[in-house]
């Protein structure tokens, strides 16, 4: 797939389909990081969800309600989030955005 590539451009990579509005794009990974574009339309729903990953967050745009273990916050353009392993977390889109994550080791589930 994206092992190993050093360059990814934006238009030589597909939007997958993740869900009822949410579409993500797998922007390099190796067997210890990846880097995941998660587009999410406004009312869009990340369910709660945990896993044995490593998980900071960046939002590129748009405003999500984020929810880690319980608590929640509204994050904008600018904002991070870091998810310890096995911590329950999801996402509610408030206005149109992107995510990027950052996953480690890999989401070898997205493959």
């Amino acid at each position: 797939m994206l092992q190993g590539k050093t360059f990814l451009k934006e238009k030589e990579s597909a939007w997958e389909d993740a869900g009822e509005g949410i579409t993500r794009k797998i922007t390099g990974h190796n067997s210890q990081m990846m880097m995941v574009k998660v587009k999410f339309e406004k009312g869009a729903i990340g369910f709660v969800h945990d896993h044995f990953h490593t998980q900071s967050s960046y939002v590129a745009s748009g405003k999500f309600k984020i929810t880690i273990d319980g608590q929640s916050e509204i994050l904008e353009k600018g904002d991070t989030f870091f998810v310890q392993p096995n911590l329950k977390h999801g996402a509610e889109c408030l206005e149109a955005g992107i995510l990027i994550d950052v996953f480690s080791p890999v989401r070898e589930d997205f493959l």
